[in-house]
């Protein structure tokens, strides 16, 4: 994912909300809160978009806690079987999770932070393998017979893949498709 201003990836993840505790009274922001209120209290939770945040937290009105997709139990989910766990579920917005999880990084401290980055590549390492494989396979399948849905617990899978594990996804499989193409006509230009 960029961090380009102009990259949909990115504006995205940014737009995930999270939920920050203001620390000062907000005058005349009340609608944040979606309610009709016309300040925001001290102490009052109100989620609020990521970009947003960033300037609320570095301006110290607010502080923010760290979002469920990044919680405790999904991190012990992701140290037992980092595949199980179905990613596009955790973020909504075409699951971009690992972008999302780079934008919360940048508002921690420097030990929280690597530890958030330290599960974001511990996961991308532990299913970038069984994504190739996938692709591989399918593309395999699709050009021999045709479309196949293989066994569930590959479905489910590719189900919960995040925006980055798609796009890795399609790009491997579309590799494997050339590279066959390329093998079967090598192979007939030699006989």
């Amino acid at each position: 994912m960029d961090d380009d201003y102009y990259s949909i990836e990115s504006i995205l993840a940014e737009n995930q909300k999270i939920q920050c505790t203001f620390k000062v009274d907000v005058p005349d922001m009340g609608h944040l809160d979606g309610g009709k209120a016309g300040d925001i209290k001290a102490l009052s939770k109100v989620q609020v978009p990521l970009w947003m945040a960033y300037i609320l937290i570095y301006s110290d009105y607010a502080d923010f806690t760290i979002p469920p997709p990044f919680s405790a139990r999904v991190r012990n989910a992701l140290n037992a079987e980092p595949r199980s766990v179905r990613l596009s579920a955790l973020v909504g917005q075409g699951g971009l999770w690992y972008g999302f999880g780079r934008m919360i990084m940048r508002l921690l401290n420097d030990i929280p932070a690597e530890e958030l980055s330290g599960v974001l590549t511990k996961t991308f390492r532990s299913r970038l393998p069984e994504v190739i494989d996938q692709a591989q396979h399918f593309a395999s399948l699709h050009a021999a017979a045709g479309p196949s849905s293989g066994d569930a617990g590959t479905a489910a899978f590719r189900e919960g893949m995040d925006g980055t594990e798609r796009e890795l996804f399609q790009l491997a499989q579309e590799s494997t498709k050339r590279t066959k193409a390329w093998y079967e006509t090598s192979e007939r230009r030699r006989r």
